[in-house]
């Protein structure tokens, strides 16, 4: 798996194959979806010049073609603080070693290249998958932000997670077994959850209503 920082020439085309006629992998975020390749290159284009935001494209070592991205973002050096975000992950990433390994190498270099002190994730209140995603990567629920933001012109509740540098070392030492071959069986099916494998399993989070 690589990260590379996201390049609209090199990575557009994967993730049009990847997004193409998947219009709900742009529910719960900002932009999207898009009615054309040129209109998703566009949108790259900008991602890929971003003051506020920095993006890497996901892309599986088995294709070499982008299947997803993720960015830094609302970056707090003078505190440490700093946010991951505008995570887009195609059906052919979602559950996916490739996904979590992805997640891994952010976080891994947040805290031991630039040495972060909070690594945060946030996502929409009724966006169950992601809250449960924040809580097997090891993120720590924080509670509920109400109509915290206006996306798509819709009100947002926000639900904010947060990591800390003196939890990295046992986060990563889950992440390093789970992703250890010897954690898949024959079949590729893991012999130990990373939610087990960190701990974290305890933090659930009861699933928002349908509203």
């Amino acid at each position: 798996m690589l990260l590379d920082p996201l390049d609209a020439e090199l990575h557009t085309a994967g993730l049009w194959l990847a997004v193409h006629g998947q219009d709900e992998v742009w529910t719960y975020l900002a932009d999207g979806p898009y009615q054309s390749e040129a209109d998703l290159r566009l949108a790259l284009e900008e991602k890929q010049v971003s003051s506020s935001a920095v993006f890497f494209a996901i892309v599986p070592q088995t294709t070499g073609h982008a299947a997803g991205y993720a960015s830094y973002m609302r970056m707090d050096p003078a505190n440490g603080v700093i946010e991951v975000g505008n995570i887009l992950l195609t059906p052919s990433l979602q559950r996916t070693i490739t996904a979590t390994e992805a997640m891994c190498l952010m976080a891994r270099h947040i805290f031991e290249d630039l040495g972060y002190r909070r690594y945060e994730w946030k996502c929409n209140a009724n966006n169950a998958p992601s809250r449960r995603a924040a809580l097997r990567l090891g993120f720590t629920f924080e509670g509920i932000f109400r109509q915290h933001m206006v996306i798509k012109g819709h009100n947002r509740d926000t639900a904010w997670f947060s990591m800390l540098d003196s939890e990295w070392p046992k986060r990563k030492a889950a992440f390093e077994a789970w992703l250890d071959p010897a954690n898949f069986d024959a079949a590729g099916k893991q012999r130990k959850s990373l939610g087990q494998l960190s701990g974290c399993i305890s933090q659930f989070v009861a699933e928002p209503p349908d509203n």
